[in-house]
């Protein structure tokens, strides 16, 4: 069907007064008179809409449903500078054609759309202009992700999303099998060894093992593909299935890769201020006043630094009760992190040398023995965004790690190669992709950063 995209008149609508034009989408709003109605139109290529003026004296009377909330109609009319301060250019309709009727019935009302009542239908709650703008900043977020990249000679690389190893070590993993339930088999051992891989498999909790991989051959990589929890967290940050960046760097020690990674999210979030910014009007407006002044104060911003020890120590002296205790050795809670970014820095801090009993077992043991070179970076308003550390280059260091654990060695003969191989000092960081969202577009509940999110007992 032959149309001019909405967006493009809206851009350069000088170009179009005066003109025939025709253009398709659903109706946001509709106006009406005893003489003229006035229908609010968008197709999904802007956030805006586009206002179009139906002469009920030139126009053939509309087809019912043509006028309603939600219906999708094909507009045919002329391009004239509008009168109205709040726009540019509206549509003198000649036609308007019912392209699919929307009954009385349709859920999405004004008087029902809070965040919550959405969630119930996230297959329509991407027409409202809450949605509009939250997954018009995901596609451009995840754009300035790749230029970031691809601008500094990262290889891009897909690592594999079924795996017969836990990155983390935690054993939060989704088991994939193609065996149901199976009482005929008398062990563990022996129900895997029947099955597809003929071993134990899962969905990745992260492709960074493998990226590792490519990264001793290649120098820089990134990976951005979907990763998979299954953690048992029904809380506002965690979900099931999220959207991962990972990039791995060959001869970057800690400090460089948080010089990195500090480079990385003002670029990220710089690019959502230049190109975002009636989407960022919308959600500062409904959802976080001060939005676009916290982005900027990212972006012109040093970010803090603190060593874990000395923020435990500020947590334990602020005289604050927090409900899970602060001592030395403990994970820090959302609570505290917040506490760290909010009240303390106000701004973005580094957390780094954690101990290395709550850390992962590759990350690269200190000279003190008890911590290890690993780094969160925390943001007011959300906590932690990115984990960050220096991988293990020693041998004997990371096979120590690997047998405290009680972690099967087999799993991870490839990974141990790569230290015997002319291993070499590297960095990374884990980001993900809704949680970034979560900081720039001012929602505060994951799922909502999500088209069909994926958490405990959610399956949509």
């Amino acid at each position: 069907m032959k149309h001019t995209d909405i967006k493009r008149i809206l851009g350069a609508p000088e170009e179009y007064f005066g003109k025939q034009v025709v253009v398709c989408g659903w109706i946001r709003s509709f106006r009406d008179s005893k003489n003229m109605a006035f229908m609010a139109l968008n197709d999904g290529t802007t956030l805006n809409h586009l206002q179009i003026v139906i002469n009920k004296a030139e126009v053939p009377a509309l087809e019912d449903g043509a006028s309603r909330l939600g219906s999708s109609v094909r507009i045919e009319g002329e391009a004239v500078r509008s009168f109205n301060k709040n726009q540019t250019v509206e549509i003198n309709a000649a036609k308007v054609t019912l392209l699919g009727d929307c009954p009385l019935d349709y859920p999405i009302q004004k008087a029902k759309t809070s965040l919550d009542y959405l969630r119930t239908l996230p297959h329509l709650r991407v027409r409202t202009n809450t949605f509009n703008a939250v997954f018009r900043v995901r596609s451009k977020i995840s754009a300035a992700i790749h230029r970031y990249f691809q601008e500094r000679d990262y290889l891009y690389v897909h690592t594999p999303i079924i795996t017969g190893s836990d990155c983390e070590g935690a054993g939060k993993i989704f088991q994939v099998t193609t065996l149901g339930y199976a009482p005929e088999y008398k062990s563990a051992e022996e129900y895997y060894a029947a099955d597809f891989f003929g071993r134990k498999a899962g969905l990745t909790v992260s492709g960074q093992l493998e990226g590792e991989v490519m990264a001793t051959a290649f120098g820089k990589i990134y990976t951005f593909g979907p990763t998979f929890r299954a953690e048992n967290s029904n809380t506002t940050r965690h979900a099931a299935e999220f959207w991962q960046i990972e990039p791995e760097v060959a001869f970057a020690e800690i400090d460089d890769i948080i010089e990195i990674a500090t480079e990385f999210i003002k670029y990220i979030i710089k690019a959502v201020l230049d190109e975002c910014p009636d989407e960022l009007a919308l959600l500062e407006r409904f959802y976080e006043p001060g939005l676009t002044a916290k982005l900027q104060k990212v972006v012109d911003d040093e970010f803090a630094r603190v060593d874990y020890t000395e923020a435990v120590d500020i947590l334990k002296k602020s005289g604050r009760q927090f409900v899970y205790p602060v001592e030395w050795g403990c994970d820090l809670q959302t609570e505290h992190e917040r506490y760290l970014t909010d009240e303390v820095y106000n701004r973005p801090v580094f957390v780094v040398n954690y101990p290395k009993d709550i850390k992962s077992f590759y990350m690269k043991l200190n000279p003190d023995g008890k911590t290890v070179a690993a780094t969160d970076l925390l943001v007011p308003g959300v906590g932690e965004i990115i984990g960050c550390s220096e991988r293990e280059a020693d041998y004997n260091k990371l096979l120590k790690a690997i047998t405290d654990r009680g972690m099967k060695l087999s799993d991870y003969a490839n990974y141990m190669d790569l230290r015997k191989f002319g291993s070499v000092p590297h960095s990374g960081f884990g980001l993900g992709l809704e949680r970034i969202l979560m900081y720039v577009t001012g929602m505060g509940n994951i799922r909502d950063t999500q088209i069909f999110p994926r958490a405990k007992d959610e399956l949509r």
